[in-house]
């Protein structure tokens, strides 16, 4: 390919609205142009970035005995309205009416069209088990599209489903999915990936992982013990709190706090410390508008996907009115009388001595002692896991929160689907189950970006060879000399006859342009024939991430590229 041809510009201004650099580098670089809010479109270098990496999902899915299929994009509202997601998901789902008004969705994933494809064929225990995946286009409607390929709202996506006849078989075949995926990362270039334990949201299933790059940028808060290594999704990491109580409790006081609204406040007025406090937290269901008043010790924060988890439907921050019956600010767990859902969390479980809200404007309880001025009430984990937190693996006051991109996660879902659908089969004694399932996604764009993020510097990205567009970047400086220009065209020849995949920067241009483009493109090798090389009877090569540059005899170049080349191929 000559780089004369490349279809898309390259830029040396960094556009202003990137918030992080795999965005910007790969707007600069011509990989890919806006269209819409979270929608994109790809030249030719981020096709082929993308399109290595599918073939290295196919390779490892075929290597656990994955069988490759494809879903229709467009599937009939019925199939989701079947499994309950079709009331269940909220506006991300894409929904819309055909000529005839028959309701369709958009699909954001495709387990119903999985069940929907094998159901009859599943019937009898002896086809069981097997995995069907594909590569597909995907349309989610996110409300808040960023990072350029890392949240996206039309995304290319390996998603694979497994089917099995109980929990045991499952669990067997997701350890192999849960190994595969090590090996996808490694391939692609990014072994540091991390597994960690998450929340199965609206896939459903009890357990479930998703694999975090850890970076900065990172949308996700990740949870790491420092003792012990364990790992999880903060959304799911579990919040040990070990209160003891207070050897004097002592009685219920209601003091005037004039002007104290927030737990800051609270604690300025009082001297104390937010461990030292018991806040209310106020929600609204989405369902309903019904008024949801959490509980919790004020140094914690709130976990919603906790709280909607027990809840069973979204929630958002509640507006309280007068008619309510709360006084906001002032909310207290002794005497509450409003209409509301009442929830407490565990960390204020053996607690005494605590200044709460008096459900009185401008008014706080001190001395409150949870058993005896509250009462029997059960305590469940809502709260988020913090910085030094207690570990729920070992104990150890040692975790650590860091922030990632997740670029890949796999579920158990157990016969959620299978169930809601009608899908059956019969084992050897003729008895009905419903079959146990698994699923398996990756994100190919977001892959990119995050392979993008972990390697780059301020030039440009240092792609992989793996996944690199091109494995050598052939520049020929001067191309006008014609001496450059005749050893420059037959090392072209040379290389790509030797099956090397070749961009070629034979422009007029000056070497200052023509290395910025080759920084952008990020090829893992360069190789550069010059007067002055020539003069030397060498041309020079030199790696992307600038570990080496050497120079070959001429004679040989072609020969020594490629000795170079599959080195770095079999790192």
């Amino acid at each position: 390919m000559k780089l004369e041809k490349l279809v898309g510009d390259r830029f040396r201004e960094k556009p202003a609205d990137c918030v992080v650099e795999s965005h910007a580098l790969m707007l600069r670089g011509g990989y890919m142009k806006g269209v819409s809010n979270g929608i994109y479109s790809s030249y030719m270098p981020l096709r082929r970035i993308t399109r290595k990496i599918e073939q290295i999902l196919r390779e490892e899915m075929d290597a656990i005995d994955g069988q490759e299929v494809q879903f229709p994009v467009v599937m009939p509202a019925s199939l989701w309205q079947e499994s309950g997601r079709y009331e269940s998901i909220g506006k991300e789902l894409m929904r819309f009416t055909d000529r005839n008004q028959t309701p369709l969705v958009l699909g954001m994933t495709h387990e119903e069209a999985a069940v929907q494809l094998v159901r009859e064929y599943g019937q009898s225990y002896t086809r069981y088990p097997f995995m069907i995946y594909q590569i597909q286009t995907k349309f989610r409607d996110e409300a808040r599209p960023r990072a350029g390929l890392i949240r996206v709202r039309e995304f290319t996506m390996k998603d694979g489903y497994s089917f099995h006849t109980d929990q045991a078989d499952l669990e067997a075949y997701y350890k192999r999915c849960l190994e595969a995926y090590r090996r996808i990362y490694a391939r692609v270039g990014i072994p540091e990936v991390l597994a960690v334990a998450s929340d199965s949201g609206m896939m459903g299933g009890s357990v479930s992982h998703e694999f975090m790059l850890l970076t900065p940028i990172g949308e996700d808060s990740i949870a790491i013990c420092e003792a012990c290594g364990y790992r999880a999704n903060m959304e799911a990491a579990e919040c040990i709190v070990r209160n003891v109580r207070d050897a004097v409790s002592h009685s219920l006081e209601r003091v005037h706090t004039p002007d104290c609204h927030t737990i800051e406040e609270l604690c300025a007025f009082f001297g104390c410390e937010k461990k030292q406090t018991c806040k209310a937290v106020v929600y609204q269901q989405n369902t309903d508008n019904r008024y949801v008043v959490l509980f919790l010790r004020g140094d914690l924060e709130v976990n919603e996907t906790k709280l909607t988890n027990v809840l069973g439907c979204a929630v958002r921050p509640a507006e309280i009115t007068p008619e309510s019956g709360l006084a906001a600010g002032f909310i207290s767990p002794c005497g509450l009388n409003a209409d509301c859902t009442v929830l407490f969390d565990r960390s204020l479980q053996n607690t005494d001595n605590l200044i709460c809200g008096a459900n009185r404007q401008d008014y706080h309880y001190i001395g409150l002692d949870m058993a005896r001025d509250v009462g029997a009430v059960e305590y469940r984990d809502f709260a988020k896991i913090a910085e030094r937190g207690i570990c729920p693996h070992c104990g150890a006051p040692a975790i650590h929160i860091s922030r990632g991109i997740e670029v890949g996660n796999i579920f158990q879902l157990g016969t959620k689907y299978t169930e809601a659908m009608g899908m059956t089969y019969q084992d050897e004694d003729g008895n009905t189950h419903h079959p146990v399932m698994g699923c398996y996604g990756i994100g190919v764009g977001r892959l990119a970006a995050a392979v993008c993020e972990a390697h780059h510097d301020d030039f440009g990205p240092i792609w992989p060879v793996s996944i690199a567009p091109w494995q050598v970047h052939l520049c020929a400086v001067r191309a006008d000399n014609d001496a450059v220009r005749a050893c420059a065209d037959a090392l072209y020849e040379q290389l790509q006859a030797r099956g090397a995949e070749v961009i070629y920067d034979d422009r007029t241009v000056s070497a200052g342009v023509m290395f910025s483009d080759a920084d952008l493109l990020g090829v893992p090798l360069r190789v550069i024939v010059s007067p002055r090389n020539l003069k030397q009877g060498i041309v020079e090569v030199a790696s992307r991430d600038k570990t080496f540059s050497k120079s070959v005899p001429l004679e040989t170049a072609a020969e020594s590229v490629m000795h170079i080349l599959n080195g770095m191929m079999h790192q």
